[in-house]
Protein backbone atom coordinates (compact mmCIF):
# COMPACT_ATOMS: atom_id res chain seq x y z
CA UNK A 1 0.00 0.00 0.00
CA UNK A 2 1.42 3.28 -0.71
CA UNK A 3 0.60 5.92 1.75
CA UNK A 4 -0.06 9.29 0.82
CA UNK A 5 -1.87 10.16 3.90
CA UNK A 6 0.04 11.45 7.01
CA UNK A 7 1.65 14.83 7.43
CA UNK A 8 5.28 12.98 8.46
CA UNK A 9 8.30 14.04 6.76
CA UNK A 10 10.07 11.59 4.90
CA UNK A 11 13.56 12.10 6.45
CA UNK A 12 15.39 10.96 9.43
CA UNK A 13 15.72 13.33 12.35
CA UNK A 14 19.35 15.23 12.00
CA UNK A 15 21.54 13.31 13.85
CA UNK A 16 22.64 16.49 16.03
CA UNK A 17 19.40 16.35 17.25
CA UNK A 18 19.54 12.90 18.25
CA UNK A 19 23.15 12.88 19.87
CA UNK A 20 21.76 16.27 22.57
CA UNK A 21 18.73 13.90 23.31
CA UNK A 22 20.85 11.04 24.07
CA UNK A 23 23.05 13.00 25.68
CA UNK A 24 20.83 14.47 28.35
CA UNK A 25 19.51 11.00 29.08
CA UNK A 26 22.68 10.27 29.86
CA UNK A 27 23.62 13.71 32.01
CA UNK A 28 20.77 12.64 34.20
CA UNK A 29 18.41 15.44 32.66
CA UNK A 30 15.14 13.27 33.67
CA UNK A 31 13.86 15.75 36.29
CA UNK A 32 11.30 18.29 36.64
CA UNK A 33 12.40 21.70 35.68
CA UNK A 34 11.26 24.64 34.68
CA UNK A 35 7.39 24.27 33.23
CA UNK A 36 7.91 26.75 30.82
CA UNK A 37 10.96 25.22 29.20
CA UNK A 38 14.39 25.96 30.14
CA UNK A 39 15.89 29.77 29.58
CA UNK A 40 18.17 28.68 27.36
CA UNK A 41 15.95 26.72 25.28
CA UNK A 42 13.09 29.87 25.23
CA UNK A 43 15.89 32.56 24.54
CA UNK A 44 16.74 30.48 21.62
CA UNK A 45 13.00 30.12 20.58
CA UNK A 46 13.30 34.26 20.86
CA UNK A 47 16.06 34.38 18.64
CA UNK A 48 14.97 32.07 16.37
CA UNK A 49 11.53 33.65 15.58
CA UNK A 50 13.21 37.28 15.04
CA UNK A 51 15.54 36.09 12.54
CA UNK A 52 13.65 33.99 10.53
CA UNK A 53 9.79 35.09 11.00
CA UNK A 54 10.59 38.92 12.26
CA UNK A 55 8.41 38.40 15.01
CA UNK A 56 9.83 40.15 18.27
CA UNK A 57 8.83 37.90 21.90
CA UNK A 58 11.14 37.59 24.72
CA UNK A 59 12.02 34.43 26.63
CA UNK A 60 9.77 35.35 29.01
CA UNK A 61 7.17 35.29 26.61
CA UNK A 62 7.41 31.49 25.21
CA UNK A 63 6.09 28.07 26.25
CA UNK A 64 7.70 25.59 25.08
CA UNK A 65 4.68 22.46 25.01
CA UNK A 66 4.73 18.35 24.63
CA UNK A 67 3.94 19.21 20.41
CA UNK A 68 1.65 22.19 18.87
CA UNK A 69 -1.35 20.40 19.37
CA UNK A 70 -0.87 21.07 23.43
CA UNK A 71 -0.26 24.54 21.99
CA UNK A 72 -3.41 25.31 20.25
CA UNK A 73 -5.18 23.91 23.10
CA UNK A 74 -3.90 26.13 25.62
CA UNK A 75 -4.69 28.84 22.68
CA UNK A 76 -7.80 27.79 22.37
CA UNK A 77 -8.55 27.87 26.54
CA UNK A 78 -6.89 31.41 26.61
CA UNK A 79 -9.22 32.45 23.77
CA UNK A 80 -12.41 31.21 24.23
CA UNK A 81 -14.98 30.21 26.98
CA UNK A 82 -17.63 27.86 27.12
CA UNK A 83 -20.45 29.22 24.41
CA UNK A 84 -18.17 31.77 22.72
CA UNK A 85 -17.72 31.74 18.98
CA UNK A 86 -14.38 30.83 17.29
CA UNK A 87 -14.00 31.64 13.26
CA UNK A 88 -12.50 29.08 11.51
CA UNK A 89 -11.49 29.57 7.60
CA UNK A 90 -12.58 26.47 6.10
CA UNK A 91 -11.44 24.27 5.01
CA UNK A 92 -9.00 23.31 8.14
CA UNK A 93 -7.01 21.29 10.27
CA UNK A 94 -9.86 18.22 11.06
CA UNK A 95 -8.25 18.76 14.74
CA UNK A 96 -9.24 22.47 15.27
CA UNK A 97 -13.01 21.98 15.33
CA UNK A 98 -13.45 18.98 17.90
CA UNK A 99 -10.48 20.72 20.33
CA UNK A 100 -12.59 23.77 20.51
CA UNK A 101 -16.23 21.71 20.83
CA UNK A 102 -14.05 19.80 23.87
CA UNK A 103 -14.10 23.15 25.92
CA UNK A 104 -17.46 24.14 24.85
CA UNK A 105 -16.51 26.27 22.15
CA UNK A 106 -18.37 26.86 18.99
CA UNK A 107 -16.57 26.59 15.62
CA UNK A 108 -18.02 28.79 13.01
CA UNK A 109 -16.73 27.98 9.73
CA UNK A 110 -16.09 30.79 7.01
CA UNK A 111 -15.79 28.99 3.40
CA UNK A 112 -12.64 30.28 1.66
CA UNK A 113 -12.35 31.04 -2.19
CA UNK A 114 -12.36 27.41 -3.51
CA UNK A 115 -10.17 28.02 -6.29
CA UNK A 116 -6.94 28.91 -4.51
CA UNK A 117 -8.27 28.36 -1.07
CA UNK A 118 -7.24 32.23 -0.17
CA UNK A 119 -9.84 33.95 2.76
CA UNK A 120 -12.86 36.03 1.72
CA UNK A 121 -12.26 39.07 4.00
CA UNK A 122 -16.10 40.09 3.53
CA UNK A 123 -17.27 36.42 4.90
CA UNK A 124 -15.53 36.46 8.02
CA UNK A 125 -16.66 40.08 8.55
CA UNK A 126 -20.40 38.65 7.75
CA UNK A 127 -19.69 35.86 10.30
CA UNK A 128 -18.84 37.90 13.34
CA UNK A 129 -21.25 37.90 15.89
CA UNK A 130 -21.46 39.11 19.51
CA UNK A 131 -20.01 35.98 20.85
CA UNK A 132 -17.06 35.50 18.65
CA UNK A 133 -13.83 35.66 20.25
CA UNK A 134 -11.37 34.63 18.16
CA UNK A 135 -10.25 33.95 14.65
CA UNK A 136 -7.38 31.11 13.79
CA UNK A 137 -5.69 31.39 10.64
CA UNK A 138 -3.19 28.58 9.51
CA UNK A 139 -0.78 29.91 7.11
CA UNK A 140 0.49 28.08 4.85
CA UNK A 141 -2.30 25.83 5.26
CA UNK A 142 -2.93 22.07 6.04
CA UNK A 143 -5.44 21.09 4.38
CA UNK A 144 -4.94 23.26 1.90
CA UNK A 145 -1.37 24.55 1.19
CA UNK A 146 -2.71 28.05 0.43
CA UNK A 147 -0.50 30.85 1.61
CA UNK A 148 -1.97 33.80 2.78
CA UNK A 149 -0.59 37.15 1.19
CA UNK A 150 0.58 39.78 3.53
CA UNK A 151 -2.35 41.75 2.19
CA UNK A 152 -4.75 39.47 3.32
CA UNK A 153 -3.19 38.61 6.78
CA UNK A 154 -3.06 42.51 6.95
CA UNK A 155 -7.27 42.43 6.59
CA UNK A 156 -7.91 40.07 9.01
CA UNK A 157 -5.74 42.17 11.64
CA UNK A 158 -8.35 44.95 10.77
CA UNK A 159 -11.32 43.02 11.65
CA UNK A 160 -9.86 41.57 14.55
CA UNK A 161 -9.24 45.29 15.96
CA UNK A 162 -12.38 46.59 14.77
CA UNK A 163 -14.35 44.13 16.30
CA UNK A 164 -11.60 43.15 19.26
CA UNK A 165 -10.81 39.45 18.82
CA UNK A 166 -8.07 37.18 19.57
CA UNK A 167 -6.25 35.27 16.57
CA UNK A 168 -4.58 32.41 16.90
CA UNK A 169 -2.05 32.43 14.11
CA UNK A 170 -1.01 28.27 13.14
CA UNK A 171 2.50 28.97 11.90
CA UNK A 172 3.57 25.22 12.16
CA UNK A 173 4.34 25.71 8.46
CA UNK A 174 6.23 28.78 8.33
CA UNK A 175 9.42 28.01 6.87
CA UNK A 176 7.89 25.84 3.95
CA UNK A 177 6.82 28.81 1.58
CA UNK A 178 6.95 27.94 -2.26
CA UNK A 179 5.61 31.33 -4.32
CA UNK A 180 7.09 34.63 -4.51
CA UNK A 181 5.05 36.25 -1.28
CA UNK A 182 6.08 35.40 1.95
CA UNK A 183 5.09 33.96 5.12
CA UNK A 184 3.81 37.34 8.03
CA UNK A 185 2.76 36.81 11.03
CA UNK A 186 -0.18 38.46 12.02
CA UNK A 187 1.63 39.85 14.90
CA UNK A 188 4.40 41.43 13.06
CA UNK A 189 1.60 44.01 11.77
CA UNK A 190 -0.20 47.40 13.25
CA UNK A 191 -2.89 46.27 16.18
CA UNK A 192 -1.77 42.53 15.51
CA UNK A 193 0.75 42.27 18.29
CA UNK A 194 -0.89 42.77 21.28
CA UNK A 195 -3.86 40.31 20.26
CA UNK A 196 -2.09 37.36 18.46
CA UNK A 197 -1.02 34.58 19.97
CA UNK A 198 1.07 32.39 17.88
CA UNK A 199 2.00 28.95 17.58
CA UNK A 200 4.41 26.86 16.28
CA UNK A 201 6.90 23.79 16.80
CA UNK A 202 9.67 21.53 15.91
CA UNK A 203 7.50 18.50 14.34
CA UNK A 204 7.56 19.59 10.48
CA UNK A 205 10.81 21.43 9.63
CA UNK A 206 12.83 19.52 11.74
CA UNK A 207 11.19 15.75 11.19
CA UNK A 208 10.79 15.61 14.69
CA UNK A 209 6.58 14.20 14.87
CA UNK A 210 7.36 11.65 17.25
CA UNK A 211 9.33 13.89 19.78
CA UNK A 212 6.63 15.75 20.61
CA UNK A 213 8.08 19.71 21.24
CA UNK A 214 5.99 22.75 19.95
CA UNK A 215 5.57 26.09 21.94
CA UNK A 216 3.86 29.60 21.60
CA UNK A 217 4.16 33.09 22.67
CA UNK A 218 2.24 36.51 22.76
CA UNK A 219 1.07 38.57 25.01
CA UNK A 220 1.95 38.28 28.39
CA UNK A 221 -1.01 38.31 30.10
CA UNK A 222 -2.09 35.18 27.85
CA UNK A 223 1.61 33.53 28.12
CA UNK A 224 1.03 33.70 31.77
CA UNK A 225 -2.52 31.56 31.47
CA UNK A 226 -0.68 29.50 29.02
CA UNK A 227 2.23 28.34 32.01
CA UNK A 228 -0.66 27.69 34.35
CA UNK A 229 -2.46 25.98 31.57
CA UNK A 230 0.63 23.54 31.31
CA UNK A 231 1.63 23.56 34.89
CA UNK A 232 -1.53 21.98 35.64
CA UNK A 233 -1.93 19.69 32.81
CA UNK A 234 1.51 18.15 31.21
CA UNK A 235 3.96 20.14 33.40
CA UNK A 236 6.64 20.20 30.99
CA UNK A 237 8.04 18.61 28.38
CA UNK A 238 10.58 15.78 29.18
CA UNK A 239 13.92 17.71 30.70
CA UNK A 240 16.38 15.73 28.54
CA UNK A 241 14.31 16.92 24.92
CA UNK A 242 14.77 21.28 25.93
CA UNK A 243 18.57 21.12 24.90
CA UNK A 244 17.71 18.45 21.71
CA UNK A 245 14.90 21.19 20.79
CA UNK A 246 18.04 24.30 20.87
CA UNK A 247 20.24 22.16 19.04
CA UNK A 248 17.68 22.25 16.52
CA UNK A 249 16.94 25.53 15.83
CA UNK A 250 20.64 25.43 14.60
CA UNK A 251 20.11 22.87 12.53
CA UNK A 252 19.35 25.58 9.43
CA UNK A 253 21.20 22.84 6.89
CA UNK A 254 18.98 20.35 7.55
CA UNK A 255 15.69 22.82 7.46
CA UNK A 256 16.91 24.15 3.73
CA UNK A 257 18.15 20.66 2.52
CA UNK A 258 14.72 19.39 3.58
CA UNK A 259 13.02 22.25 1.75
CA UNK A 260 15.00 21.43 -1.40
CA UNK A 261 13.49 17.73 -1.38
CA UNK A 262 10.10 18.73 -1.03
CA UNK A 263 9.99 21.19 -3.91
CA UNK A 264 11.22 18.09 -6.26
CA UNK A 265 8.43 15.97 -4.66
CA UNK A 266 5.95 18.91 -4.56
CA UNK A 267 6.74 19.30 -9.08
CA UNK A 268 6.71 15.42 -9.22
CA UNK A 269 3.12 15.28 -6.99
CA UNK A 270 1.29 18.45 -8.56
CA UNK A 271 2.06 17.65 -11.89
CA UNK A 272 1.30 13.83 -11.85
CA UNK A 273 -2.11 14.38 -10.18
CA UNK A 274 -2.74 17.18 -13.23
CA UNK A 275 -1.90 15.09 -15.74
CA UNK A 276 -4.64 12.24 -14.51
CA UNK A 277 -7.98 12.56 -15.88
CA UNK A 278 -11.05 14.59 -14.21
CA UNK A 279 -8.27 16.00 -11.50
CA UNK A 280 -7.62 19.53 -10.81
CA UNK A 281 -4.76 20.58 -9.00
CA UNK A 282 -5.03 24.43 -7.18
CA UNK A 283 -1.29 25.30 -7.15
CA UNK A 284 0.13 23.98 -3.30
CA UNK A 285 1.72 27.38 -2.23
CA UNK A 286 3.22 26.36 1.09
CA UNK A 287 3.27 22.92 3.67
CA UNK A 288 4.01 19.60 2.06
CA UNK A 289 0.11 19.32 1.01
CA UNK A 290 -1.77 19.10 -2.54
CA UNK A 291 -5.53 19.54 -1.82
CA UNK A 292 -6.97 18.00 -5.46
CA UNK A 293 -10.85 18.73 -6.93
CA UNK A 294 -11.61 15.18 -8.14
CA UNK A 295 -15.03 16.58 -9.09
CA UNK A 296 -14.00 16.04 -12.69
CA UNK A 297 -13.78 12.49 -12.33
CA UNK A 298 -17.93 12.57 -11.78
CA UNK A 299 -17.15 10.15 -8.61
CA UNK A 300 -17.52 12.40 -5.02
CA UNK A 301 -14.18 12.50 -2.85
CA UNK A 302 -15.18 9.33 -0.74
CA UNK A 303 -15.75 7.27 -3.91
CA UNK A 304 -12.65 8.16 -5.50
CA UNK A 305 -10.52 7.80 -1.94
CA UNK A 306 -12.34 4.64 -2.08
CA UNK A 307 -11.39 3.74 -5.55
CA UNK A 308 -7.56 4.59 -4.87
CA UNK A 309 -7.27 2.35 -2.05
CA UNK A 310 -8.82 -0.54 -4.13
CA UNK A 311 -5.95 0.60 -6.42
CA UNK A 312 -3.40 0.45 -3.30
CA UNK A 313 -3.32 3.92 -3.08
CA UNK A 314 -4.42 5.46 0.43
CA UNK A 315 -5.29 8.96 0.30
CA UNK A 316 -7.84 11.10 3.18
CA UNK A 317 -11.15 12.08 1.08
CA UNK A 318 -11.77 15.83 2.26
CA UNK A 319 -15.40 15.66 2.74
CA UNK A 320 -14.17 14.27 6.19
CA UNK A 321 -13.79 18.21 7.73
CA UNK A 322 -16.11 20.67 7.11
CA UNK A 323 -16.15 22.58 3.26
CA UNK A 324 -13.66 20.28 1.64
CA UNK A 325 -16.30 17.85 0.07
CA UNK A 326 -14.65 17.22 -3.56
CA UNK A 327 -11.82 17.41 -2.85
CA UNK A 328 -8.83 14.91 -1.85
CA UNK A 329 -5.87 15.80 0.63
CA UNK A 330 -2.33 13.86 -0.49
CA UNK A 331 0.93 14.23 1.49
CA UNK A 332 3.83 14.35 -0.50
CA UNK A 333 6.41 14.95 2.37
CA UNK A 334 6.54 11.14 1.39
CA UNK A 335 9.82 9.45 -0.12
CA UNK A 336 9.98 9.75 -4.29
CA UNK A 337 9.25 6.18 -4.78
CA UNK A 338 5.95 5.96 -2.77
CA UNK A 339 5.09 9.40 -4.90
CA UNK A 340 6.01 7.94 -8.55
CA UNK A 341 4.32 4.26 -7.84
CA UNK A 342 1.22 6.23 -6.55
CA UNK A 343 0.94 7.86 -9.26
CA UNK A 344 1.19 4.96 -11.65
CA UNK A 345 -1.13 2.92 -9.66
CA UNK A 346 -3.65 5.89 -9.72
CA UNK A 347 -3.18 6.35 -13.65
CA UNK A 348 -3.76 2.54 -14.13
CA UNK A 349 -7.05 2.87 -12.49
CA UNK A 350 -8.55 6.29 -14.15
CA UNK A 351 -7.54 5.30 -17.46
CA UNK A 352 -9.00 1.54 -16.78
CA UNK A 353 -12.17 3.43 -15.94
Amino acid sequence: MVRWTVGEPGFDTPSPIIDAAISGLEKGKTKYTRGAGSMDLCEAVSGYLREHHGIEAPAEDIVVTPGAKQALLYSFLITTMPGDEAILLSPSWASYEPMLEFIGAKPVHVKVNMENFHPDLDAISEAITDKTTMILINSPCNPTGAVFTPEEIAGIVDIAVEHDLWIVSDEIYGRMIWVDWPHVSPSTLPGGKERTIVINGWSKSWAMTGMRVGFLTGPSEAMRAAVKSQANSASHIPTFMMEAARVALGCEDSVLEFNEEYLKRRKMMMYGLDSLPGIRVPEPEGAFYVFADVTGTGMSDVEFADGALEAGVQLIPASLITGGEGFVRVSYATDEEAIEEGLRRLEAWLVEE
